[in-house]
């Protein structure tokens, strides 16, 4: 029987043990490894063994099947990956606190992600992900040092400094595969006695999701696919660019209904962007009713030192705006909304996808609007979790109008107009196998703009649908 029937048979089998994998919203603290707390973690340390006899260890495995089927003779895709991995975190000592993770990952079966596609020539999108996209021939040797850092917190502030985790708007986990991107440098949190919070730092490192590496900030950017400049000509900035690294702040308010937050990220020499986002709820007898809104504004600062526009990330005298809308309603067990994110045609919304992925109400999990100018999302949300037992399950439907994909000005990566639906199925073990989580998530996209007869503009972006089947455990 082929694995692609073993997997869909498989799927269709567990549909009612589904589970939280490692998904996580942008406005949440990380939590790839589980926390623990534990009688000696404020213990006094007497001495440097007690800082690890008393600190605390976190393991985490994680398997990964992913299937996706493109339109008629264009090439599908499989892969199987497992891996797993371990955190040490010291005892407090005066404050202080060091850590220390890893992970690693192997490709048990699937498809050659080494071969393209014979028809268009273009090389597999999703699945090498779950590996290292510089090298898809690697099946084995695909380990990372992820986290080593030292933490200094006091009252209700913190101060971090080397390898670690974040989790903003611009800079995220972009979680979805087997580990996420994760960042170096010196990060500072700050919390008032009541509303308000301050974070800022600066970021010189960046390992990318799919990635076995750490690379400079400014070598970070174009490890993925490049895509195409504004005049249609094939991007190589990769390598190209200058930048001493990026400064990130942000300032939040929070009240009991109100939250509005400001963030700003200056990657010298080449781009600036800011996002303002509020957030209000009201609370009804039938529930709460909550609205957002939220405007990002980019504009250039250089072009990283080079005068070619090949080798540019930003264009000279560049800008871009985007502002977005969301309203819904919920309760203990139901959620629902309709998000509408708009992207002006003044410019493209750019962000190296090697640092993240969006921050606008209408992203849907295995496709992203950057790289677009000119772009109405229009997407309807629904989740249930059930009362008694530990299910989630969850709709997403989304229609996307883009610019064509020859219009190069407002569209990097040659993506048609689309329409994506996604189905979210989880289940959280307890009891004796507390700590074992399972998801599987099912997207189908359709496209509906302009390929130019192109198969191109169509494989791994639209007339195809993906499977998703993911393992967790964490102790």
């Amino acid at each position: 029987m082929s694995f692609l029937r073993i997997s869909i048979g498989s799927l269709l089998l567990m549909t009612t043990l589904i589970a939280n994998a490692q998904h996580q919203e942008l406005n949440e603290q990380p939590n790839i490894w589980q926390k623990k707390t534990s009688e000696d973690s404020n213990a006094v340390v007497n001495s440097f063994g007690d800082l690890f006899r008393k600190g605390t260890i976190s393991g985490h495995f994680r398997s990964f099947g992913m299937t996706t089927i493109n339109e008629g003779d264009l090439k599908d895709y499989r892969s199987w990956a497992v891996g797993g991995g371990i955190k040490l975190q010291t005892a407090p000592l005066h404050g202080f606190q060091a850590g220390i993770s890893g992970f690693f990952i192997y490709n048990l079966a699937g498809t050659d992600l080494s071969i393209p596609d014979p028809i268009t020539q273009q090389n597999n999108r999703y699945e090498i992900a779950l590996y290292d996209v510089e090298n898809p021939t690697n099946r084995s040797d695909l380990d990372r040092l992820e986290e080593l850092y030292i933490r200094y917190q006091f009252k209700r502030s913190s101060i971090t400094l080397g390898k670690q985790l974040l989790n903003t708007p611009f800079i995220n986990l972009q979680d979805g595969r087997m580990r996420p991107t994760e960042v170096e440098g010196v990060w500072t949190e700050w919390k008032s006695k009541k509303n308000w919070q301050v974070k800022a730092g600066f970021i010189y490192g960046v390992s990318p999701r799919g990635t076995v590496r750490w690379y400079s900030v400014k070598n970070s950017i174009g490890v993925y696919s490049m895509g195409v400049n504004e005049n249609g000509q094939r991007s190589d900035y990769a390598g190209n660019l200058q930048t001493k690294g990026i400064l990130l702040h942000n300032i939040q308010y929070q009240s009991k209904n109100l939250k509005i937050q400001w963030w700003n990220q200056y990657t010298e020499n080449i781009f600036n962007s800011s996002l303002v986002q509020v957030d209000y709820e009201y609370k009804s007898s039938t529930g709460i009713w909550f609205t957002g809104a939220q405007w990002v504004r980019q504009d250039a600062t250089g072009t990283g030192d080079q005068p070619d526009p090949i080798k540019q990330y930003t264009p000279r005298n560049w800008s871009a705006s985007a502002y977005g809308l969301r309203g819904g309603w919920k309760n203990k067990n139901w959620e629902t909304s309709l998000n509408y994110t708009r992207i002006t045609k003044e410019g493209r919304y750019l962000m190296p996808r090697e640092w993240g992925r969006d921050p606008f109400f209408t992203f849907m999990p295995r496709e992203r609007n950057e790289g677009l100018g000119d772009v109405h999302a229009f997407v309807g949300k629904l989740q249930y979790i059930h009362p008694k037992h530990p299910v989630q399950a969850s709709l997403a439907v989304g229609q996307f109008q883009l610019p064509d994909v020859l219009h190069y000005r407002l569209n990097k990566y040659g993506m048609p107009s689309y329409r994506q639906v996604n189905v979210d199925l989880r289940y959280r073990f307890e009891k004796f196998w507390r700590g074992l989580d399972m998801q599987i998530l099912y997207v189908y996209k359709q496209g509906t703009g302009e390929t130019h007869d192109s198969l191109r503009y169509v494989i791994n972006k639209v007339n195809m649908s993906q499977w998703n089947w993911v393992l967790n455990f964490q102790f």
